[in-house]
């Protein structure tokens, strides 16, 4: 049977990776048992990136023994290529070694900077099981402590005058102070546990995550999800399905309910060297208690698409999506697609960077409110971020990160902009 063992795992998985490996990593993780070292590996870059690239090719094509001597020939002579180390963990599980399985993973979570999307998709892959072993007892968690600062909690209206009404009924307003922007400082608190659900590939998995304001306590938002999740391998391909429930509230008030169907699928097409690529589907429902007519139906389809190097991951997601709305809501049923751009690497020991970009665009298909707002409503939300990840020691993670969001719209009242920096100490597993 035909599989990609990282890529196109960690893709399908939703997370994002980044480098993992450090100076000293062949010394602080021996060599797996079940490799031969006997072949003394060359020297020249070149030829172990044409040695890799031979190695991902085996994966690719289900030959996992003689990829995992290929990828150990090329950690001997470049102790810092972190595609390679995380290929060999894995296909380590693959071939159903888990005790050599997870004597990497823990080795990789004890000796390395693991960004949080890493350090779940090894939970995920202890959670499934290396080969149909019985799984993992108990489950993988992480927790994170932020405090932070926004200049604008409140998503206020870039433009305090606003217009509503038609022709020569068109009235001038001004909000009130209240509806601008109101910066304030805030704590957070988020976390994440994965459980195995037996051995036939399933897990559980409950997110929780909470924001309070110095000052602006209505703004203070709580959520919770939970979702079981199923891997299977039918054909060569690679499926992840989830099914999740989420609830989020605002100022201590339900705000949204939330259903999702979701399908994760990588193909068994052979791709070019250190590419992959995942298709995406999602089915949502979202449901707005205290504002009903905002309740709506969202599909969206497309794919992602990454390119891994030694030291770093570039992946690229691009989706169209469909929103169905109930009779009432503002503008109607609408459409719009999603696009992103996400930069992860390593530039030293126990330190690095992740950089990203994304795009939303919806359009209404009618008018928001005939009479008083006669246009349909056009929305491009643009959002960047950059972090820095500091390994403090074997489990604890320093995060500092910023992030801009702006929001632009034809429909002045809604423009907004927003810039939040933030620290986190982020622990997992320990």
């Amino acid at each position: 049977m035909m599989r990609r063992i990282v890529g196109a795992a960690l893709v399908a998985a939703g997370w994002s990776c980044q480098a993992l490996a450090q100076d000293g990593v062949v010394a602080t993780l021996a060599a797996p048992a079940v490799v031969s070292t006997a072949v003394a590996p060359d020297s020249a870059p070149g030829q172990q990136e044409e040695l890799y690239r031979e190695a991902l090719r085996a994966l690719a094509e289900g030959r996992l023994e003689e990829a995992a001597a290929m990828l150990q020939r090329v950690i001997a002579a470049e102790p810092r290529h972190a595609g390679a180390w995380l290929d060999l963990a894995i296909s380590q599980c693959e071939l159903g070694n888990t005790a050599e399985a997870e004597r990497l993973f823990t080795g990789l979570q004890q000796r390395f900077t693991l960004p949080s999307a890493i350090a779940e998709t090894i939970a995920r892959y202890r959670a499934t099981g290396c080969g149909r072993p019985a799984p993992r007892q108990g489950g993988a968690w992480l927790l994170a402590a932020t405090r932070g600062h926004d200049d604008n909690v409140n998503q206020g209206a870039n433009d305090p005058r606003f217009t509503i009404g038609t022709g020569s009924a068109q009235t001038e307003y001004e909000l009130d102070p209240s509806f601008l922007p109101q910066q304030d400082s805030f704590s957070q608190l988020a976390g994440s546990y994965v459980r195995p659900l037996g051995s036939g590939g399933s897990s559980a998995v409950v997110q929780a995550y909470s924001r309070w304001h110095d000052t602006q306590r209505s703004q203070d938002t709580v959520s919770l999800l939970g979702a079981v999740e199923h891997t299977w391998k039918p054909g060569g391909w690679r499926l992840r399905g989830t099914a999740a429930l989420g609830y989020v509230t605002l100022d201590r008030t339900l705000y949204q309910r939330q259903q999702q169907l979701q399908l994760r699928a990588t193909p068994s097409w052979k791709m070019p060297d250190k590419t992959e690529f995942t298709l995406l589907g999602n089915l949502s429902r979202m449901e707005y208690p205290t504002r009903p007519a905002y309740d709506g139906t969202m599909v969206e389809v497309g794919g992602i698409f990454g390119y891994r190097g030694k030291r770093n991951l570039t992946q690229a997601t691009l989706t169209g999506m469909r929103d169905d709305s109930r009779d009432g809501r503002p503008g109607g049923d609408r459409n719009g697609w999603f696009g992103s751009l996400q930069w992860y690497g390593e530039v030293a020991s126990r330190l690095t960077l992740e950089g990203g970009l994304t795009w939303q665009h919806w359009r209404s298909k009618q008018l928001y409110s005939p009479g008083l707002i006669e246009t349909r409503r056009r929305q491009d939300t643009a959002a960047l971020r950059s972090a820095v990840n500091w390994q403090l020691r074997p489990h604890y993670v320093a995060v500092l990160e910023w992030r801009a969001t702006l929001n632009r719209e034809n429909i002045s009242l809604f423009q907004y902009n927003s810039h939040a920096l933030q620290l986190s100490l982020r622990w997992d597993n320990f």
